[in-house]
């Protein structure tokens, strides 16, 4: 097991997002944040703007609400787009429902963008996009997926790491992306930064 990155030896790093998914994704890469603090921003997308775009908007802009002269910042943003429309977070039972109709057996795209803000100013960015395709969702599943919970809060209304992975039939891309912060990318960005990770 990899050992913790000392943060008395490496920049400090604040995440700017209160999701425990994101906290623990970048526990995977044995980094420990000094800080949480949720970004308060608005998050409606603007007039015709398309998903790739306001993904990472989204994620520039919670790096910019945090923004301190003593610490990196991290933020993230997860889409989840059927051609140019952005689906929303379902924060009741009807737009989960409407989601999942929408993504049942067919092919979506998962964007998720980070942003890593130095005290400096430099801001280095990222961007990963996965395809993920549901199989076809008959009644019964769509309303046991409902009577779970899970897709409160959800873009898109399902959440992958959890029952929701047993109706997807494939993924192209950065499973951890879907989650909802991009390893791979993630890593880059910290140790362009300076970050001593393995």
């Amino acid at each position: 097991m990899a050992a913790q990155v000392s943060l008395a030896a490496d920049p400090r790093l604040i995440l700017a997002s209160a999701s425990p998914r994101r906290r623990e994704l970048i526990g995977r890469l044995s980094i420990e944040p000094a800080a949480i603090h949720a970004a308060d921003i608005d998050e409606t997308p603007h007039p015709r703007e398309i998903p790739r775009e306001y993904a990472a908007r989204m994620a520039r802009e919670k790096a910019l609400a945090v923004s301190t002269p003593d610490a990196h910042v991290l933020a993230g943003d997860t889409v989840v787009a059927c051609g140019r429309r952005i689906l929303p977070k379902a924060e009741d039972e009807a737009t989960a429902r409407a989601c999942l109709a929408l993504l049942s057996g067919r092919r979506h795209r998962v964007l998720s963008a980070i942003a890593l803000l130095s005290p400096d100013g430099t801001l280095r960015e990222r961007l990963s996009e996965t395809v993920v395709r549901f199989k076809q969702l008959d009644h019964d599943e769509v309303e046991a997926y409902i009577a779970g919970g899970e897709w409160a809060g959800k873009a898109g209304g399902y959440a992958i790491q959890g029952s929701a992975e047993g109706l997807i039939a494939w993924i192209s891309g950065s499973h951890s992306g879907v989650v909802g912060l991009p390893l791979f990318e993630t890593r880059a960005l910290l140790r362009s930064a300076g970050f001593a990770l393995g």
